[in-house]
């Protein structure tokens, strides 16, 4: 294994602390240096290890035993999880895991209520959020604490609670090594580049992104187009009200967030958007409960109008066994259920059964820019599938 200069992350003091960013301490800021560095670490110089386990000791033990190579993801995962190198590195990252929502948590639950004061001046200000209290909770989200968040994205612990949403802005900065910028929203501003690249002309009037949760992926959209009535919806509340107060208190004005379900969006107008997207949203979806939002996609889109869900690649065959093995580590170690079956699907075809057309069908490579986070001479962030880089799965109706 290389040893790489470059281990230490980011400093977390990069972060851009908005107004209703969590208070935080010297000793916070350390913390989440401390766990930044050691993810970093064991991803990538200690993470070459495991390649090198599956050469050297189980793939060979593997094909003496069966008398051929494995055949599947799932064959090297079983035969991988009885390597001590792989046991210990696997156990050492899902600690980190838990420890990035251990100090997220230390610093926001102290201020829990003054958090929640904050936000409801910010959106009374504004009046850009609305909630409603009748929005069924799926149970492929209730019944998961996602990327091992207590309490995932939903759970109210006061009234006006915007503490989950706090809680992963406060972390997201460390869990992706800087690698999104101060603002953790390089996802849309790869969005925004890669339509002022290819489609310099698209002006959409109403835009939605379905998925929001803080709106990461939603401001950098709605400010590249400051006329456009931008919607984000997702179904936990206090993700919401914290997403809300955030675009407040960055100025962003043109952006409403709103509590609703992506299976039904019966609210809105059949044909009523110009623009609608997901972002790293559908590995966290059920496999029927795609299909149902792409049907919804369909139906809300105008012609001429423009869909767009950011993932990582399927698996093929193209894609190396190992590969798919390593890159599956998430759906079995850090809360990702549908991560796995989701890669098994080529999104285009759950496009084309939910209302597109072959035609109108695209895959475009869609990247963030490195932010000044990180060196010049870092190298690329991959991380099997952790990378800021994604392939967007598209169409363009009636096209």
């Amino acid at each position: 294994m290389s040893q790489n200069s470059q281990d230490q992350a980011p400093a977390w003091h990069n972060v851009e602390a908005h107004g209703i960013f969590p208070k935080h301490s010297h000793d916070d800021v350390a913390r989440f240096n401390y766990i930044a560095t050691m993810n970093k670490y064991l991803s990538q110089t200690l993470g070459e290890g495991n390649a090198l386990a599956y050469e050297k000791r189980v793939e060979p033990k593997h094909t003496k035993t069966n008398q051929r190579a494995p055949v599947s993801r799932h064959e090297i995962r079983s035969a991988m999880n009885g390597d001590p190198f792989h046991a210990v590195w696997s156990a050492a990252k899902r600690n980190t895991m838990e420890q990035r929502q251990q100090i997220s948590r230390s610093i926001v639950m102290p201020q829990v209520m003054d958090l929640a004061k904050k936000a409801q001046e910010l959106i009374s200000e504004k009046g850009n959020l609305e909630l409603d209290s009748t929005t069924e909770l799926p149970s492929y989200i209730a019944s998961v604490d996602h990327h091992c968040m207590p309490g995932s994205y939903h759970t109210e612990l006061i009234e006006g609670d915007v503490s989950a949403g706090a809680n992963y802005d406060a972390g997201i900065f460390a869990t992706t090594g800087g690698g999104m910028g101060p603002l953790s929203d390089g996802a849309g501003r790869a969005v925004v580049k890669w339509l002022k690249n290819n489609h310099p002309d698209f002006r959409p009037v109403r835009i939605l992104e379905i998925g929001c949760t803080i709106g990461h992926t939603l401001l950098p959209v709605a400010e590249a187009f400051p006329d456009a009535t931008v919607i984000g919806v997702d179904v936990g509340a206090p993700v919401l009200r914290y997403g809300a107060a955030r675009a407040a208190s960055l100025g962003v004005d043109n952006v409403t967030f709103v509590q609703a379900n992506g299976e039904g969006l019966s609210r809105y107008d059949d044909e009523s958007f110009d623009f609608i997207y997901t972002s790293m949203f559908l590995h966290e979806t059920s496999n029927r409960a795609m299909g149902s939002v792409m049907t919804e996609v369909s139906r809300l889109l105008k012609p001429g109008g423009l869909t767009l869900h950011l993932e990582q690649p399927s698996y093929s065959e193209d894609m190396p066994l190992y590969e798919q093995f390593i890159r599956d580590w998430d759906a079995h170690n850090n809360n990702e259920p549908f991560w796995t079956t989701l890669h098994d699907i080529d999104i285009k075809n759950v496009l084309a059964e939910n209302g597109f057309q072959s035609s109108e069908l695209f895959v475009a490579p869609i990247a963030v820019a490195k932010p000044d986070t990180l060196n010049e001479d870092e190298p690329p962030l991959e991380d099997h599938g952790r990378a800021a880089a994604w392939l967007g799965y598209g169409a363009w109706k009636g096209y």
